[in-house]
């Protein structure tokens, strides 16, 4: 199954902060380490710098983000954050958003991708196999890593052409919705009028 992910900008916080909030407790130590208050992901949301990191996102039918990922940059290396919702895991979600965010590290010249989590996270574990990453673990914690390959023209142009995809598909689903929303309204007034 394509997924389409979509590359979000700041007019997306407000949206990943309800994906994060939307997430169970267990999910939220997963995805930070440690599970963090409501409050705390506001605070983590808030300071997501859009300029020097990159977002990622995946939208259920009803524009909902289920799925993100965040790609922050250092001097040689990009570290994955990866989050997905419990009813939409086993979907390829997970793969596509890591795929993603790794086409983008390489094409923004990070010679690594690495992913912090819990060992405990067998989700995350799986897509660092299925990737190829090297995964080291030390107590409860693990550390997966993953040499990028230099860009090349082919790179650039994939993520273009994938960039295109997702603004498409983000689009339908909007007129989906908003014809939904139109039907609704219509039975609505039907419905009042009898």
């Amino acid at each position: 199954m394509n997924v389409a992910v979509q590359h979000l900008n700041a007019g997306a916080r407000p949206a990943v902060h309800a994906h994060f909030l939307a997430l169970p407790p267990d999910d939220r130590r997963f995805r930070f380490g440690s599970l963090l208050s409501n409050e705390a992901i506001a605070a983590y949301v808030d300071g997501i710098d859009f300029d020097r990191d990159e977002l990622f996102g995946v939208h259920d039918d009803r524009l909902v983000l289920v799925g993100v990922a965040h790609l922050g940059f250092g001097d040689d290396v990009a570290e994955l954050g990866l989050s997905v919702v419990p009813t939409y895991r086993g979907r390829g979600a997970g793969s596509a958003l890591f795929a993603r965010a790794a086409d983008r590290a390489r094409n923004r010249r990070a010679a690594r991708l690495f992913m912090y989590c819990l060992r405990e996270n067998g989700a995350i574990m799986r897509i660092a196999q299925r990737f190829g990453m090297d995964i080291v673990t030390d107590a409860g914690d693990a550390g997966a890593h993953l040499e990028l390959a230099s860009p090349s023209a082919a790179s650039i142009t994939g993520e273009i052409v994938t960039d295109r995809l997702a603004l498409y598909d983000y689009a339908l689903k909007a007129h989906v919705a908003a014809w939904r929303g139109i039907s609704a309204v219509l039975q609505d007034a039907a419905h009042s009028a009898r």
